[in-house]
């Protein structure tokens, strides 16, 4: 549903990621205006040549606090330990399940004590190097593991696009984009931000070549586009309203999600040799992020207070988030796969030479599904929310 009116190849880095995983032994069994303006942009963006290859970046890795104190009160065993990457610092408002998990009592009820740690983007070498080296569990895509990444997702937080790309007041069709600044934030070429413009250029039957992708902190694409620094940029609802109260003029130049109607947007993955060494804590920590997209859906008081504090965004322009994302049926309230999507996600990172058309790998090779239908077992079975049964 459209929004209401107002990757490249990657590479490893040599040096190790200083996360720590603990291991431990399993447990014994048209909306109001804001009342605030978002926070500050961070230091200026820097160009990227639309044509260069990937842009080694070192992005800021966040800690996000400890486990909650109901803790103690509500496992029955041995505290486990995991780190669990978000792919956004500070996180859209879709990206907030785990903090929700963790607020709730979701993880401790499993026994688990999670330490949630941001990510300058799901596809920045940062966190791709975290999820590899078996240090977390975190956004992995399927261009990663098609170009030789040993891991497998385990939970589809979120396989639709909530995205729109917006453009400023003069931009009105995706050719007049052509020689524009466009944000390529979270990683520079073959981030998030970069592959949505690429395709949005395709539509126009332009090239990266002709356009100049931006590389910047993702919590600079918003007050790039309300400072004029960028023309084009891939914004999450919450700041699709932001940009809207603060530049009248910027615009939905297309919502995402009807360019890319099969895109798989966001999924949890880990190394094989992480899932092979504690699968059970995988398949814990799972279970209990898909009970907290189920209270997402259903207890809207409780959980926007957390997504509040998670985003750091005004409470008006976080409940209109709220509201597109659920309607929209964006988050899963089941293990969030289905192997047409996988497939048509991989098809089109082959066509874009993202992946090496020798080296597709197969949707058995891409999602332990077997593990995802353990973990929706342990959450109760499937079920269907509001509509929602992803």
């Amino acid at each position: 549903m459209p929004y209401p009116a107002r990757s490249s190849r990657w590479w490893l880095v040599a040096a190790a990621l200083a996360l720590g995983v603990g291991v431990a032994c399993a447990p014994a069994a048209p909306p109001p205006a804001p009342t605030s303006a978002p926070a500050a942009a961070q230091a200026g963006p820097t160009s990227a040549p639309s044509g260069a290859q990937a842009v080694a970046t070192t992005p800021q890795v966040f800690a996000a606090g400890a486990a909650p104190d109901q803790a103690a009160a509500t496992c029955t065993g041995q505290l486990r330990k995991i780190t669990l990457g978000v792919a956004v610092a500070p996180p859209n408002v879709v990206h907030t399940s785990p903090f929700v998990a963790r607020a709730l009592g979701f993880f401790a009820k499993h026994c688990i004590d999670a330490n949630i740690v941001q990510f300058e983007g799901g596809l920045s070498q940062t966190n791709l190097t975290a999820v590899a080296q078996g240090a977390a569990m975190g956004p992995l895509n399927e261009s990663a593991i098609g170009s030789g990444l040993k891991g497998k997702q385990v939970w589809g937080m979120a396989p639709k696009l909530p995205q729109a790309y917006m453009v400023g007041e003069n931009i009105k069709t995706a050719a007049d984009l052509k020689g524009k600044r466009l944000s390529a934030a979270g990683g520079g070429v073959g981030s998030f931000n970069w592959v949505m413009g690429r395709e949005v250029l395709k539509t126009a039957g332009l090239t990266v070549d002709d356009v100049q992708f931006v590389s910047q902190a993702t919590a600079g694409r918003l007050p790039g586009l309300v400072a004029g620094q960028l023309e084009g940029v891939a914004l999450h609802p919450e700041d699709l309203y932001l940009g809207q109260q603060q530049k009248p003029g910027v615009h939905v130049l297309v919502n995402l999600s009807e360019l890319l109607p099969l895109y798989f947007f966001n999924a949890y993955g880990v190394s094989d040799d992480f899932l092979a060494n504690d699968r059970a804590l995988v398949r814990d920590t799972v279970a209990s992020m898909i009970e907290a997209n189920r209270a997402i859906y259903q207890d809207k008081s409780k959980v926007v207070p957390i997504m509040v504090e998670a985003t750091q965004k005004p409470q008006d322009a976080v409940e209109f988030a709220y509201d597109f994302l659920t309607k929209n049926c964006i988050w899963s309230v089941n293990t969030g796969y289905k192997p047409e999507r996988t497939a048509w996600t991989v098809d089109l990172a082959v066509s874009n030479g993202d992946i090496p058309a020798d080296k597709k790998p197969s949707y058995e090779q891409i999602v332990a599904q077997s593990l995802g239908d353990e973990a929706l077992a342990e959450a109760g079975g499937p079920t269907t929310i509001n509509g929602c049964s992803y």
